[in-house]
């Protein structure tokens, strides 16, 4: 009884051992087979919004998994209706374990409708393929406009002086160069120049010379500004000032220095000095400076460093007219209750261009004003 017993526990054992050796030969058998090649792919970024008639880019990632090499072709579907897409490079060549990338471009058109779309990314090799999605958002473009302001709205001044205003843009989804002219009412010989033009950023200087031997009289400016909105469509702005010719005016003198050196980016403010030359005292009804020439350094000449007006900006007195000034007298801007603030400034423009040929110039102003008395 107790053999048969020893017998049974030994056929037991055996047939447990049996079984654990087919599960470790399972085991082997299967950790031993090799994995499949193939390919999974990647995008960044995952969605894009963009306005219709822009393009949309995504970076593509092309990965080898299970040791696959070889070329691996992309397309695109779900693309939307009058908009094409396209990579670059069209096909990566992978190598065992290796990544590539690829850019897609989704060119969309003024005529693709506004929506959303899912983009499907396939990848494509030799008997392998992945696929990755992503989404597009198409917007209507937004309303472009562009207004224009100048100021001041009128300038007296003698016949032969030079007026100066400031044309102020206000742009709506306008990002593009605009350019400025007068459209008409310039007096006979005056001449009109704006800088910068044409502008990507949002003023401009107006300086209208006028010469000598004008006649007198009030003159309406007609301005225009114009410039591509981000459809190619070309948008207009207009604004009128008025010029006021004066030979009868009082005559007075006006002085001024920069307290200091420029650099650029830098502005340094005038206290211009009016003088009256007359018994009785005048009201100033116009002040104007402009920058009439530039004498670089003999360095500068010598090595060809340009420096020009059009590296200087000036803005104009801001305060309130009229500005009076007693007969057979000097009075400063400091000395008329005119704020600091209100001053007319230079300043000298950062550009992007080399302006060394500035250091150390020499700025010649050129002031010129209007004056009433009895």
């Amino acid at each position: 009884m107790q053999g048969t017993r020893k017998a049974r526990h030994r056929l037991i054992r055996f047939v447990i051992a049996g079984v654990c050796l087919l599960l470790a030969a399972a085991g082997l058998a299967y950790a031993a087979q090799p994995a499949k090649p193939g390919i999974t792919l990647g995008i960044t970024p995952t969605s894009q919004s963009v306005t219709r008639g822009q393009a949309a880019t995504y970076t593509i990632s092309v990965t080898s998994t299970g040791g696959y090499t070889g070329a691996v072709a992309l397309s695109a579907t779900g693309v939307p209706a009058n908009a094409s897409a396209s990579f670059s490079p069209a096909s990566v060549t992978l190598t065992s374990g290796g990544t590539e990338s690829t850019t897609l471009t989704v060119n969309t058109t003024a005529n693709t409708p506004t929506g959303s779309a899912t983009l499907t990314v396939q990848g494509a090799g030799t008997k392998v393929s992945g696929t990755i999605t992503a989404g597009l958002t198409v917007n209507a473009p937004l309303s472009s406009a562009i207004a224009l302001t100048v100021t001041p709205a009128s300038v007296t001044l003698a016949p032969g002086s030079t007026a100066v205003f400031t044309a102020q843009l206000t742009r709506t989804n306008f990002p593009g160069a605009v350019t400025f002219e007068t459209a008409g009412g310039l007096p006979s010989g005056a001449t009109a120049t704006f800088t910068p033009n044409p502008t990507t950023g949002n003023s401009s200087t107006l300086q209208v010379t006028t010469p000598a031997t004008a006649d007198d009289g009030t003159f309406t400016l007609y301005l225009v500004a114009s410039g591509k909105n981000p459809a190619g469509v070309t948008q207009y702005a207009y604004a009128t000032v008025q010029l006021v010719l004066a030979t009868t005016g009082k005559p007075f003198a006006i002085s001024g220095n920069l307290s200091g050196t420029l650099a650029p980016g830098i502005s340094r403010p005038l206290d211009l000095t009016l003088t009256n030359l007359n018994k009785k005292p005048i009201s100033v009804t116009n002040l104007t400076v402009t920058v009439q020439a530039v004498t670089r350094t003999p360095y500068a000449t010598t090595h060809n460093q340009p420096c020009t007006p059009t590296d200087y900006k000036v803005s104009q007195y801001t305060g309130t007219y009229p500005l009076t000034v007693p007969g057979n007298t000097s009075r400063a801007l400091s000395t008329l209750t005119a704020s600091q603030s209100s001053w007319p400034t230079v300043t000298m423009l950062n550009t992007p261009i080399n302006q060394d040929g500035c250091k150390g110039a020499t700025i010649t102003l050129a002031y010129s004003g209007a004056g009433s008395g009895s």
